[in-house]
């Protein structure tokens, strides 16, 4: 039995995971790490934690502090190649280990050449072709940081709650629509780059999916939570990976 553990910028992703299924999932504000160890609590088999942290070290600790009756947490690293996917990244080791693990667990349901899209606070963008070969993406503002930084650094445009159209007649829905906008286009021309593949497609994640898979003009195929899924398949197969872990 282990419990993963998706730790990002705003909130931490975590399930518990058997080897064959899910049995809980459930995600919390990174503010409430300290409830992990009452997830934990009731589920005396627990014998690995496995996760993938992008929000900094000092949270990393809180939460081996927090874990500490339950064992030592085994934070992922990126590596050059693990689970059948090589990173062309110029240096492996700082590819967003959430990507990486997103990458692993878009290998692991297709084989065909796929761009990995996770929409959070930042969105990223990653071509993995049909060989598993990570070939490169992109990392830009989700749409809800675009809104605030707009509403933060310029004096006359709010953080207004506007609707999405095709020809926006007001500044609240010009901002809607012009920030989706940017994350719909910069996630269609990636897809240009994999059109040509037989059977490419985009896979979906993270909490901005929704709004995204509505939109685009691409194949797509929302799957949720692919960093946990991804860290699944790390955690059962990292004996066999050197440098694919740390900690």
């Amino acid at each position: 039995m282990k419990l993963l553990l998706d730790v990002g910028n705003s909130r931490i992703k975590w399930g518990i995971f058997d080897n064959s299924q899910w049995l809980a999932e459930g995600v919390m504000a990174t503010s409430e790490a300290g409830r992990l160890a009452g997830i934990c609590a009731p589920i005396d088999d627990i014998d690995a934690i496995v996760g993938a942290n992008v929000a900094g070290q000092d949270l990393s600790r809180l939460i081996d502090s927090t874990l500490s009756e339950r064992g030592k947490p085994r934070w992922i690293k990126s590596s050059k190649a693990c689970c059948g996917v090589v990173n062309l990244y110029d240096n492996p080791a700082q590819l967003g280990v959430d990507r990486w693990a997103a990458l692993i667990a878009a290998r692991s349901l297709r084989d065909a050449a796929c761009l990995v899209v996770t929409a959070g606070t930042a969105t990223t963008a990653d071509v993995l072709d049909q060989h598993g070969v990570f070939q490169g993406g992109l990392i830009f503002p989700g749409d809800a940081l675009m809104r605030s930084a707009l509403a933060e650094r310029t004096a006359q445009l709010p953080l207004a709650n506007g609707s999405f159209v095709a020809t926006p007649r007001n500044t609240a829905d010009a901002i809607a629509s012009g920030c989706l906008n940017a994350q719909l286009g910069a996630v269609e021309r990636m897809f240009e780059l994999i059109a040509d593949r037989p059977s490419a497609i985009c896979l979906l994640n993270g909490g901005g999916a929704a709004s995204l898979e509505k939109r685009l003009r691409i194949p797509t195929l929302r799957v949720d939570n692919l960093v946990l899924k991804g860290l699944a398949i790390i955690a059962a197969d990292s004996d066999d990976e050197p440098g694919s872990t740390s900690e």
